[in-house]
């Protein structure tokens, strides 16, 4: 059992009390069963959540729109269980979902998991939309500075040089200086 499966087997055996069903779900349950677990109405979020993490996880890509909606979870264990599985799913919507959502002002207090899968997923959409959320977290006062340090850590690791302008802008934010100096050093190379 890998150490995201370990940490989401511990987090929803609290959640669902455990019992049979949960224990079926975890070790016994073939793909088309846990399939129909994300369809089957009335089922509890904690059943869905390791229905699509255990599809998503052997690439299966029924498991993807479960994965997105987890993936703006409010609950940010919800959130990096699903970017783990939507990263080892690698299905081609992923990093336009994943863009969607860290992009979205209405839910920028949940956007840094998305923001960190962009990272991770190294596509074509990912430089743009860091570059755009980094820009919009830079504002006098905004309060998502996490999000924006994750920005420049994201574009820094990504190592494009049209992200450049954007990270020297993040220079003069105290929280951001030091990751912004490390992002341009690689950027600038």
């Amino acid at each position: 059992m890998d150490e995201e499966l370990r940490s989401l087997a511990h987090r929803l055996r609290e959640e669902s009390g455990g019992g049979p069903a949960y224990e079926h779900l975890l070790a016994a349950a073939g793909p088309e069963e846990l399939a129909g677990v994300l369809t089957e109405p009335g089922r509890p979020l904690w059943s869905r959540e390791l229905a699509a993490f255990r599809l998503g996880c052997a690439g299966d890509p029924r498991a993807f729109e479960a994965l997105v909606l987890l993936l703006n979870h409010r609950d940010p264990e919800r959130c990096v269980s699903a970017a783990h599985a939507l990263h080892l799913l690698g299905d081609p919507r992923t990093p336009r979902a994943a863009a969607a959502l860290a992009t979205n002002e209405l839910r920028i207090a949940y956007a840094l998991i998305p923001v960190r899968l962009l990272a991770r997923l190294r596509a074509p959409e990912s430089a743009p939309a860091l570059v755009t959320v980094l820009r919009r977290r830079l504002a006098p006062g905004d309060p998502h500075w996490r999000v924006a340090l994750a920005c420049v850590e994201g574009l820094g690791a990504l190592g494009d040089p049209g992200a450049t302008e954007a990270v020297r802008a993040a220079l003069p934010h105290p929280r951001l200086a030091a990751a912004a100096s490390a992002a341009l050093a690689r950027l600038e190379r």
